[in-house]
């Protein structure tokens, strides 16, 4: 006697770990650990966008047909940001935060799943404005190759500017927003001195290990999309990347009270999700 089908919400459970073992085996993404539900919402857009009748063809395509890849890569990640996005987040990084780093004569920040771009240009204008810019090695990180180059890029719809430039005065902006980019053709296009201290890199939080020692990490609104133990995971990874009294800001509703690596940070101000590094690495084993 044979067994029963499994239900349909199983079947769509495996079709989904199948798609994501592809996605894996073939390509070296691995989303396994992100949350289940985003998932299933976001390969079901997936799906409707290429046209495919179930998860089954769609991973049958994806290995088939490598263009495929970065259309499913889009619809997996999340490249909604804004500039100086939770202006009091900001503004705590600009009036706490920065008369710390000044003490450093050279400095390196982190934006780690940087999307489109808008927080490393949060941050260079905060920078600029204190001081910091030419002393400073930005690495810009996303696992989305086409978000990358829009980061790269620096252009945004020129629609957006009264929002930005909202934001950047909640943020304590000194100066108007206007002074930092060109707007032509329906665009705004940021000025090149301002990522012209960056490296924009390809990076998986969820495969890659640390690629430097760096005196601020900003990861904000990416973790939210993870599951608990990928939490973790990046949490050691930043950790592990983080100068001794280096800083850590995340999302307005991320925390790491709850991590396993929670003990080598301190809350610097909690209300605005900014943590520092407060113990000394401990020293790698070959």
């Amino acid at each position: 006697m044979s067994a029963a089908p499994a239900p349909p919400e199983r079947a769509a459970e495996i079709e989904l770990d199948l798609l994501l073992e592809a996605l894996k085996r073939r390509y070296h993404y691995d989303f396994r650990s992100y949350s289940r539900a985003s998932l299933l919402r976001r390969t079901e857009v997936a799906r409707h966008r290429m046209g495919c009748a179930s998860l089954s063809e769609l991973q049958g395509r994806l290995l088939r047909e490598p263009e495929v890849l970065h259309a499913l890569i889009d619809a997996l990640t999340v490249q909604v940001s804004d500039l100086f996005r939770d202006p009091s987040h900001f503004r705590a990084i600009r009036e706490e935060v920065i008369p710390y780093l000044r003490t450093f004569p050279s400095l390196k920040v982190w934006v780690a799943g940087c999307a489109n771009g808008e927080e490393l240009y949060s941050l260079a204008i905060l920078f600029a404005e204190e001081g910091l810019l030419d002393r400073t090695i930005f690495y810009a990180t996303e696992i989305n190759r086409r978000a990358l180059a829009k980061a790269g890029a620096g252009i945004y719809d020129i629609s957006r500017l009264p929002g930005f430039s909202r934001n950047y005065q909640l943020a304590g902006g000194r100066r108007s927003l206007s002074d930092y980019y060109t707007a032509a053709y329906g665009g705004a296009a940021f000025h090149r001195e301002l990522r012209q201290r960056t490296v924009f890199s390809e990076h998986d939080l969820a495969t890659d290990q640390v690629f430097s020692e760096v005196h601020l990490i900003s990861c904000r609104n990416v973790m939210i999309y993870f599951d608990r133990s990928l939490q973790d995971r990046v949490l050691d990874l930043f950790r592990d990347s983080l100068v001794h009294g280096g800083f850590l800001g995340l999302g307005a509703h991320e925390t790491l009270r709850f991590s396993g690596s929670s003990a080598a940070f301190t809350p610097f101000d909690e209300s605005q999700r900014i943590w520092r590094r407060t113990t000394r690495p401990e020293p790698s084993h070959a």
